[in-house]
């Protein structure tokens, strides 16, 4: 579900999202208020939720994902999928709905930093190069098309 149809989500995802990536919910709150009710911009944000009203996968889509190659955007960031919810598909369901998400927006590419390459590979995801983030560490970078 994208968080720009679901605001009254907004604080719980920016808490589940903390708790998953050591990232102040403040932060994620920031981000996600810029996405409610926006239907052709980054940043974007979504969740799945069970049958439960409970939070069990998520993601985004933001400009950057803190590395120098600012031409290499929209960026997927902060994917995460409960791990009881594991090995059900949810993570290619998320992937798959943002990457045509975006599509009908107009965007023909996203990119992703991501260190679990096997993951992404087994997706459709291309290694692009090696770009550096904000401690001037290497890391990889992946590509996709939104056309599925």
């Amino acid at each position: 579900m994208p968080l720009r149809d679901a605001p009254f989500l907004l604080d719980r995802a920016a808490s589940w999202f903390a708790t998953k990536w050591d990232i102040p919910a403040e932060t994620y709150k920031k981000s996600m208020q810029d996405c409610i009710g926006s239907y052709d911009n980054v940043p974007q944000w979504y969740v799945v939720i069970n049958d439960r009203k409970e939070i069990i996968a998520g993601a985004g889509v933001i400009e950057n994902d803190f590395h120098q190659r600012k031409d290499l955007t929209p960026n997927l960031c902060a994917l995460y999928v409960e791990k009881e919810e594991r090995n059900q598909q949810l993570a290619s369901f998320l992937l798959n709905f943002i990457r045509q998400d975006f599509g009908n927006m107009g965007v023909k590419k996203f990119y992703l930093v991501t260190d679990p390459t096997d993951f992404y590979e087994k997706r459709g995801w291309q290694f692009l190069t090696y770009v550096e983030d904000e401690n001037k560490v290497q890391e990889r970078m992946y590509t996709i098309s939104t056309l599925l």
